[in-house]
């Protein structure tokens, strides 16, 4: 079964995404900051993270950072979330190494095709 780890501080956003991505057969693991989800990522090693870009004791950028500097987590898909939607956004976080964006408030199609695009591609199927 596919892990993936919810890196994210509001407690609604990691109930909300756990029921979706629970509901397509996923195992869900969940830190509530930078710091414990790049920890998590090198003990768990998932097949994918979902990572938010503001938060508490380091952000989404330190912690992607971080993840691919570690020869154990460069190699995790790792899908960027931010409510702060700006033009350039998905393009300097793409340059920055995430794999992908998506904004919240989230649309449930578009963040499953998200989601299911990425491990596919991960997996080689697309």
């Amino acid at each position: 079964m596919k892990k993936i780890l919810i890196v994210e501080d509001n407690e609604n956003n990691i109930m909300l995404f756990k029921i979706i991505i629970e509901s397509l057969g996923y195992e869900t693991l969940s830190a509530r900051d930078g710091e414990e989800g790049v920890r998590m990522a090198k003990e768990q090693t998932p097949d994918l993270i979902l990572m938010d870009i503001q938060m508490p004791v380091m952000d989404g950028i330190s912690a992607m950072k971080a993840l691919g500097s570690d020869e154990r987590t460069k190699h995790i898909p790792v899908i960027a979330l931010t409510s702060y939607a700006m033009m350039g956004d998905k393009e300097r976080l793409l340059k920055d190494g995430f794999t992908d964006y998506i904004s919240k408030p989230i649309s449930n199609e578009g963040f499953v095709e998200v989601v299911e695009k990425t491990l596919r591609k991960k997996d080689g199927r697309d």
